[in-house]
């Protein structure tokens, strides 16, 4: 058995020698955003008033005591705050302590004496915080007490607490005072996401930086210069992608680059970036816009399914779709959205034929449809299934008429299926029938079958043909004189009991209850009505009244309050019956031997049932046989006789 040393083990074989393996390659990477990080004002990019502010503030010696820098993720907030501090700290190698006392600037051409450790986290005088995990009291306290002694190396004590709205409130209130008077030699920065969050008592004793989103045309450049400096070979409509889908963050778009290299093998392909992203082809999305706008329901269901089968997510073809309905309209409105540098050739050439041709009220209601499409699709069970649903009812949507066009229609008298412009509703129409959306069909949808003509039955149908006749009847036309139904005639009610009834009818409870318990009628008359009023009446019982009553019946009424004391009022009246029916019954024999036999019980109430009722009617008069009423003719003298 072969047995050696460590030291004997035997070296490589000869032969040439090797480059970095993969694991040591691995090991020295560093992800873009972090090897590009900027270290300068110079290098960020689309904060220009914020480095303005801050430059004329240095050079003018109005430095704050804290500032407060917020917006969305990966804009820079953490590197403008070791930024800052770099800049507030700033001594070149050379100087001596004539440099430290020259004061903060933004002018910084070389890298000076804390630079480096700085912008790597690790400078004994400058302390950074996540308040995510620093919340309470204690950590805050810990600030306090540590902000009395002076820097040890520079010239400012810094402290950068990162996500400050984190913060509890007691952890708020303990900062607040040496907030607001700090000692000279220290200097707080804050940054944040939720600024809403963070109290506004700590809002006003900071400097304020709201830092913007990245314009899509300078983080196109942004991310060609990496490319460039990395070696990769990328496309433009690549970077659009990757800056459209990083919405504004700096972060997001290089993470996104770094991954786009990686999917595509060192180079950054147009197709590659929409299948990592999951996103549909901008051209095809305005094919799909172009097939559902024109109604053609069968053809938009077939580029759906095509670009779902080549890895398009439904939510994100609806959402794409409805970024361009939006584009669409903002081009009809605004033409010079068209200069965007993150859109497409075929975005803005075809989004601009399409802003002269769809009115702005089709495109409103494409875009109502789509958000609450959209929001179906994501908590959908079947998103393929869902999506589906919403194009066609895209589709099935723009083959509707206008308002405008209907209203139009109707004024005019035409008939049904007189012009083109506005096609009759058809319930069964084909997927291409007729469209508001004229002139912008591919030719692919052009081939289109024709709607067939609606509907109309003829009087032979009956009763039941004018009912379907009214429900089939284009929208343009204008329905037969002899299918339209008589107008009901208004209530007039002849009594006092017949108001009452009406006010229940029209479902007015409280005037019905009203009317019932403190009206007493002196003298009624229709259009006219004189009152007595309880004690208790509403005051504005008199004005409802004759307002209803005007309204319900089409006529003027009158309604007066008279000094006298009127009949009484219905509940009354019905009371008193019902006590005269309690002593009719009491003076009945089987009822009072019932209340002997049961000492103590009493009567509450008499009701007629309904067996009662019919015993109480009169006899009905025998019908004849057959139904069929004799004449006098045929009744002969033996008939008489008998």
């Amino acid at each position: 058995m072969d047995q050696r040393s460590p030291d004997d083990s035997p070296g490589p074989a000869p032969g040439p020698s090797r480059g970095p393996s993969g694991a040591e390659r691995a090991a020295g990477y560093r992800v873009l955003a972090r090897k590009y990080r900027p270290s300068s004002f110079d290098d960020l990019i689309g904060q220009e008033p914020m480095v303005r502010t801050l430059s004329n503030a240095f050079a003018t010696g109005r430095i704050a005591q804290a500032y407060m820098l917020t917006g969305v993720r990966g804009v820079g907030k953490t590197t403008t705050a070791r930024i800052l501090a770099r800049a507030l700290n700033y001594e070149p190698m050379d100087g001596g302590p004539e440099a430290k006392a020259a004061g903060p600037t933004l002018d910084m051409p070389e890298e000076g004496r804390h630079c480096r450790s700085i912008l790597e986290s690790r400078h004994v005088d400058v302390i950074e915080m996540d308040a995510a995990s620093h919340t309470g009291i204690d950590d805050i306290r810990e600030i306090i007490e540590a902000v009395r002694y002076r820097p040890a190396e520079a010239r400012y004590k810094i402290y950068i607490i990162d996500e400050v709205h984190m913060l509890s409130k007691a952890a708020f209130n303990g900062l607040l005072k040496t907030l607001e008077e700090p000692p000279e030699h220290v200097k707080f920065i804050f940054a944040t996401t939720e600024i809403r969050k963070v109290p506004i008592t700590v809002l006003s004793r900071c400097q304020r930086f709201d830092l913007r989103r990245v314009d899509a045309d300078l983080l196109v450049r942004h991310l060609a210069g990496i490319a460039r400096a990395e070696s990769v070979d990328v496309e433009d409509e690549a970077l659009r992608l990757v800056a459209r889908a990083s919405e504004g963050s700096v972060r997001d778009s290089l993470s996104l680059l770094d991954q786009a290299i990686a999917h595509g093998g060192g180079k950054v392909m147009t197709g590659e970036v929409r299948a990592m992203l999951g996103v549909a082809d901008r051209a095809r999305v305005v094919d799909l816009f172009e097939k559902v706008m024109s109604g053609n329901a069968a053809a938009a269901l077939e580029e759906l399914g095509a670009q779902y089968a080549e890895g398009a997510a439904p939510e994100l073809v609806l959402t794409d779709l409805a970024g361009f309905v939006h584009l669409v309209t903002r081009l009809r409105i605004v033409p010079d959205s068209a200069d965007d540098a993150s859109l497409s050739e075929a975005e803005r050439e075809r989004g601009r034929e399409f802003a002269g041709k769809v009115p702005v009220s089709e495109l409103s209601r494409a875009w109502q449809i789509l958000l609450k499409g959209i929001a179906e699709v994501e908590t959908s069970p079947r998103p393929l299934a869902a999506a589906e649903m919403v194009l066609v009812r895209l589709a099935y949507a723009a083959t509707l008429p206008s308002p405008e066009d209907v209203i139009r229609k109707l004024d005019e008298g035409a008939p049904a299926g007189a012009t083109a412009a506005a096609p009759p509703v058809v319930r069964n129409a084909p997927a291409g029938a007729g469209s508001g959306f004229a002139g912008a069909a591919s030719p692919a949808s052009a081939q289109r079958r024709e709607a067939p003509p609606a509907f109309v039955p003829t009087a032979a149908a009956g009763h039941a043909g004018s009912a379907s006749a009214a429900r089939s009847q284009p929208l343009s036309g204008t329905a037969p004189e002899a299918d339209r139904q008589p107008e009901a005639p208004k209530p007039d009610p002849r009594s006092f009991e017949a108001v009452v009834a009406l006010a229940e009818e029209k479902r007015d409870i409280n005037l019905q209850v009203a009317l019932e318990r403190f009206v007493r009628i002196v003298r009624f008359e229709p259009g006219r009505i004189e009152l007595a009023l309880t004690e208790h009446a509403p005051a504005n019982l008199v004005h409802d009244l004759s307002r209803k009553l005007s309204e319900w019946t089409d006529r003027r009424w009158v309604v007066a309050v008279s000094r006298d004391d009127g009949a009484p009022t219905l509940r009354e009246k019905e009371q008193a019956e019902r006590s005269a029916r309690i002593e009719d019954m009491r003076r009945d024999a089987t009822v009072a031997a019932v209340l002997g036999a049961f000492p103590g019980a009493e009567i509450v109430d008499v009701r007629t049932t309904a067996v009662a009722e019919e015993a109480a009617l009169p006899p009905a008069p025998a019908a004849p046989a057959f139904g069929i009423e004799p004449s006098p003719d045929d009744v002969t003298d033996e008939d008489e006789d008998l």
